[in-house]
């Protein structure tokens, strides 16, 4: 079951942490660590584990093979902590202002055609959805 609470938001060795976990799936310390596109010691992997356990982002079984291995399992989905993270960032760094945020990085980055397409497109659906709503 997915955890309904918001977490903490995360570190950057956290971020990195919890998508090797989202790609995996369920895992040992010991296959994160493989996982990780940023090499990471063990006992490094297992701390970050368990303050991404404290934050709830977390949770781990005992392995089926009845050894001392724990597997990992995320308790929040990539998509819920995406947008947690976005609406932290729009309130700490834009004042609640999303608008500032979106044209920053429309004016700032080198999107392409395509991407910029792609966000008309959901410019659009939004903007039709609200304006159902209204009328």
């Amino acid at each position: 079951m997915i955890s309904k609470k918001r977490p903490p938001v995360l570190t950057r060795a956290e971020s990195q942490v919890m998508a090797a976990l989202w790609e995996t799936g369920p895992a040992t310390v010991r296959a994160l660590q493989a996982a990780l596109r940023r090499p990471l010691a063990y006992t490094t992997v297992l701390t970050l584990l368990r303050v991404l356990e404290d934050k709830g982002y977390v949770r781990h079984v005992a392995a089926a093979d009845g050894g001392r291995a724990f597997v990992y399992s995320p308790a929040v989905t990539r998509r819920s902590a995406r947008r947690q993270h976005a609406r932290d960032l729009v309130t700490r760094m834009f004042g609640g202002h999303a608008p500032a945020l979106v044209s920053g990085l429309i004016e700032d980055e080198d999107l392409s055609t395509d991407e910029l397409r792609a966000l008309r497109q959901l410019i659009d659906g939004k903007l039709a959805r609200n304006q159902e709503k209204e009328g």
